[in-house]
């Protein structure tokens, strides 16, 4: 495999603040960045289709669902990706510096966390999990951003001219599939629910349309990502994220489909 058209990994040190002995990495501060980007985006839409929600539920919900990422996350990379490590290690459950975040988990975590909010604020499930499902892809996006920075979660070796060598991925020049996810799952996928939000579709499309959304472009970028050593392809050249990407999209279109004719009986008993 030749490396001519390769393009140069830029190196940039996950560090991007020492003070002392405290170090101030890039992935953490592209998750403030997503859950800043988050509030600014929730507080607008709460504001401009006047629902009733303080500044302080807001930040609350925000709060909670950071909350839920983080737990979700960390369990569901223990289930999911490395549980017999986990079995034998327990202690290693809660040294999230030591990496290994399970977004599927994070996901469960949020829904969790967010309906709990809902009920105990007394605001309908469905208000909380449209925005914030409208307001996911912001953190997704910097989030694979800070996993291309660290040099993780990269793509298969290939031959495409804008392959790069990444430092932990030995010799071969492989996709970089951190950028392909930030793409997709980032600027695409926020732009086509801003795009679906425009058309005042039925209460839970948002969230929905995201849960298929992700499915597909996470199971599309898994056709060229580096699966996880400890795991290898799950069944036949399906990785782990596809199988769990794939209930995603099965379970979001059948809410999407309910919901939609849902309101159409509703609009036909009303006439």
């Amino acid at each position: 495999m030749t490396l001519l058209h390769a393009i140069p990994y830029p190196n940039i040190s996950p560090v991007f603040l020492e003070l002392g002995p405290l170090q101030f990495r890039w992935y953490g501060l592209m998750y403030l960045i997503g859950l800043a980007g988050a509030y600014f985006l929730i507080m607008r839409r709460v504001e401009s289709k006047g629902l009733s929600m303080t500044k302080d539920q807001v930040y609350n919900m925000v709060v909670w669902a950071a909350f839920g990422v983080f737990i979700g996350g960390r369990l569901g990379y223990t289930l999911f990706y490395n549980f017999s490590y986990y079995v034998q290690h327990p202690a290693s459950i809660v040294a999230v510096w030591e990496g290994g975040m399970s977004f599927h988990g994070g996901l469960l975590g949020v829904i969790v966390a967010l309906f709990w909010f809902s009920q105990r604020q007394g605001i309908p499930a469905y208000q909380i999990a449209d925005l914030a499902a409208a307001a996911t892809p912001i953190g997704l996006g910097f989030g694979r951003l800070g996993n291309f920075i660290n040099g993780e979660l990269y793509g298969r070796a290939t031959d495409v001219d804008w392959c790069m060598v990444f430092p932990s991925g030995g010799p071969a020049c492989r996709h970089p599939s951190q950028l392909y996810e930030a793409g997709l799952e980032g600027v695409f996928l926020f732009t086509l629910l801003w795009v679906i939000a425009k058309t005042i579709p039925p209460s839970g499309t948002i969230f929905w349309s995201f849960i298929t959304g992700y499915g597909v472009c996470r199971m599309i970028v898994e056709f060229v990502r580096e699966p996880d050593a400890q795991l290898g392809f799950i069944l036949g050249s399906f990785s782990m994220g596809q199988l769990l990407s794939l209930p995603m999209v099965v379970v979001g279109i059948f809410m999407l489909v309910l919901g939609y004719q849902r309101r159409t009986l509703i609009q036909a008993k009303s006439q």
